[in-house]
């Protein structure tokens, strides 16, 4: 099996609702993401997925998030902007997007601080994909 990984980063505000109807006050973070795609075979390239590719698009949906309010994103409209939300919207941008081998995105909102959207049925991501790196 095969793993692939492009990562990116920005910066935006949000104020996330708490479970009793409160919000929290507007905050902003540095947000790391990591894309990870899988696959058990490589293409007649070797490749899984081509790295420019499944970066620019990346790069391509976070562009609407840089320097953006998350509760007034537009990929986030009608959700809570968690950052679960904002790592299951991106992941359906990339599937949309023809990335068929999008297998999970981790969103890092904050210093060991990360949720992960993944496909149903995967395993986790390796142990040696750590975030640490991920910090702002």
């Amino acid at each position: 099996m095969y793993t692939v990984v492009v990562e990116s980063r920005f910066t935006a505000s949000h104020r996330v609702r708490r479970p009793d109807g409160t919000e929290e006050t507007p905050h902003a973070h540095d947000w790391g993401v990591r894309a990870y795609f899988r696959g058990p075979t490589v293409d007649a390239a070797d490749m899984v997925v081509d790295f420019e590719h499944a970066h620019g698009l990346l790069e391509n949906i976070i562009r609407g998030l840089h320097h953006a309010d998350l509760n007034e994103a537009g990929i986030l409209k009608g959700c809570n902007p968690t950052a679960e939300a904002v790592a299951r919207r991106i992941f359906e941008r990339l599937v949309a997007g023809g990335l068929a081998h999008t297998w999970a995105v981790a969103v890092t909102e904050a210093p060991g601080c990360v949720a992960i959207y993944e496909r149903d049925g995967q395993r986790e991501p390796p142990s040696s994909l750590a975030f640490d790196d991920m910090r702002g």
